[in-house]
């Protein structure tokens, strides 16, 4: 077939794995992410150089990844796919991180000489901003009611409230370490819904 003529033995495997999914394997996604978690991850951490900010992107490049599983085409690899999902969706959240400002039309001119423009921050989402937060709320909203109770509150405040870690403290009255710590083990069990349950996603 031209498929095998096309790919790598790698890429192939990973059609298998991802045929085998969609058919409702659920070690097959559990596959797929050992195999990619690693560089995914590495990637994040590289564009958004914070390490709770990689591996929340990650649990999201698989979750969007594995939603839109039955998508695919075998044009090419999985591996370019994922990494494609994942580096949008951190370039989403890069962008949405800066300063959002808009600048307005008259320039004052200083008395050197130069020009300068006033810029004031717009906070508000546009239309497209606003579908993308709804449907990533939406896809962790559908894990954490799997969760159990005592990591709910912490995953609320982080992705539903959007507290920084030092906030989620300061609400809980518990030591920061704590915070980043039980957050750690909240992401883990993430990871594992993501991986055996096709379902949730």
């Amino acid at each position: 077939m031209e498929i095998k003529k096309k790919f790598s033995d790698k890429a192939l495997e990973d059609f298998d794995l991802i045929d085998k999914a969609i058919e409702g394997d659920e070690k097959s996604y559990a596959d797929l992410m050992e195999k990619y978690r690693r560089p995914v991850y590495h990637t994040m951490l590289k564009m958004v150089r914070n390490v709770d900010d990689a591996e929340d992107l990650t649990i999201e490049a698989f979750a969007k990844a594995f939603k839109n599983l039955s998508k695919f085409k075998k044009d090419y690899t999985f591996s370019t796919w994922l990494f494609r999902v994942a580096t949008n969706n951190s370039i989403d959240f890069i962008r949405k991180k800066r300063l959002e400002t808009m600048s307005i039309n008259a320039e004052i001119t200083k008395d050197d000489g130069d020009s300068l423009s006033i810029d004031i921050k717009d906070g508000s989402l546009d239309p497209m901003e606003e579908a993308i937060k709804s449907q990533k709320i939406e896809i962790i909203r559908q894990f954490v009611s799997l969760l159990p109770l005592k990591y709910q509150k912490l995953v609320k405040l982080r992705y539903f409230d959007e507290l920084s870690y030092d906030e989620i403290a300061q609400e809980l009255e518990a030591p920061l370490g704590t915070v980043k710590a039980q957050l750690h083990r909240a992401r883990e069990l993430l990871y594992d819904l993501v991986k055996n349950s096709k379902n949730v996603i």
